[in-house]
């Protein structure tokens, strides 16, 4: 029995042992990774919180861009396809530009000739021509050919605004004038207080019938071009005109024919130089639409109508300078 007992005990004792063994790393295990996990609870909380205003305020900034730069495009495109009016939408007749006394100086003979060269559109395009031969018998006869040709342009959001489209126009009949085919002497020198921008080109040119002295005065007036041509000539023997004097007249003859086109807009003139009155207004606040709605039919047809001015008028005054030519022959 006493045997027994202290087997049993010691058997007990041994598992205790065992027992307590076993469950010492078990124990320190589990309390090492509770440590371990309430360490990091607030670390990723934090974590969290971070991440979560990060997202909050990308989110919102990113919206906030969104909205403005609609924004931004809409107040710009209005800006930048806005097209200013034209200032000027009429056209004088051209065949009643001049006075009657600067027709009786320039074509003494002819003040009452007057006619067009072309069919143009109205207050778009038109022209007028103007001969004098004034017939010396034996001594000759003194030849003059004056004619004046206006093209208005319309503002228009594809091709721009009314005055840069004549600009342009300006720029292109200068060069044509000084390139003419058979020219000699070629001069050209601005002029002044004639509408916006001014310039006359002249030259000499010869034919059979005699030494022609040329003069062409190109001006632009806010959104309209005109072109003046004025030749001399002294035919059958008939001495040459003083080119001075010609100048002189047809710079003239530009000025008033410049001033028409303000008064046939009721006196509303440009503010360039040598405008003819102030900047005008009414015809500025007119809509774009109105002025865009004529600008593409009417454009085309202009520089048409212009490009065929230019040459009707040179085919025009070579023929009336044949027949002045004949019936100076005859006279003689």
């Amino acid at each position: 029995m006493n045997v027994m007992s202290e087997g049993t005990m010691h058997r007990s004792a041994q598992r205790n042992q065992q027992h307590q063994r076993a469950g010492r790393p078990g124990g320190a295990g589990r309390g090492r990774r509770l440590l371990v996990a309430a360490a990091a609870a607030p670390v990723l909380l934090m974590a969290a919180a971070c991440s979560s205003d990060s997202d909050s305020a990308s989110g919102s900034g990113g919206d906030a861009g969104k909205q403005k730069e609609p924004s931004a495009s809409a107040s710009a495109t209005p800006s930048a396809s806005a097209v200013q009016a034209a200032a000027y939408d009429k056209l004088p007749d051209a065949c009643e530009v001049f006075s009657k006394d600067t027709l009786k100086d320039l074509v003494p003979e002819g003040a009452k000739s007057g006619k067009a060269i072309n069919d143009g559109e109205p207050d778009a395009s038109g022209d007028c021509r103007w001969t004098s031969l004034d017939n010396n018998g034996v001594d000759g006869s003194q030849y003059r050919w004056l004619s004046v040709s206006f093209l208005r342009l319309d503002s228009d959001e594809a091709r721009g605004a009314g005055d840069e489209r004549a600009h342009e126009q300006y720029e292109k009949k200068v060069a044509e004038a000084e390139a003419v085919d058979g020219a000699k002497n070629v001069k050209s020198e601005p002029v002044t207080g004639t509408g916006d921008e001014a310039t006359v080109v002249r030259y000499d040119l010869k034919k059979e019938e005699g030494s022609f002295k040329q003069q062409t005065v190109v001006a632009r007036v806010e959104n309209v071009v005109l072109t003046l041509d004025y030749n001399g000539a002294g035919l059958a023997g008939d001495k040459t005109p003083d080119a001075d004097d010609l100048v002189k007249s047809a710079k003239a003859a530009a000025k008033e024919a410049v001033a028409a086109v303000t008064e046939a807009n009721d006196g509303k003139g440009g503010s360039g130089k040598g405008g003819s009155g102030s900047s005008p207004s009414a015809s500025a606040s007119k809509s774009e639409s109105e002025s865009a709605g004529t600008s593409d039919s009417g454009a085309e047809k202009d520089a048409e109508a212009a490009s065929a001015t230019d040459d009707d008028s040179g085919s025009d005054s070579d023929s009336d300078s044949d027949k002045a030519s004949t019936s100076s022959s005859k006279k003689s």
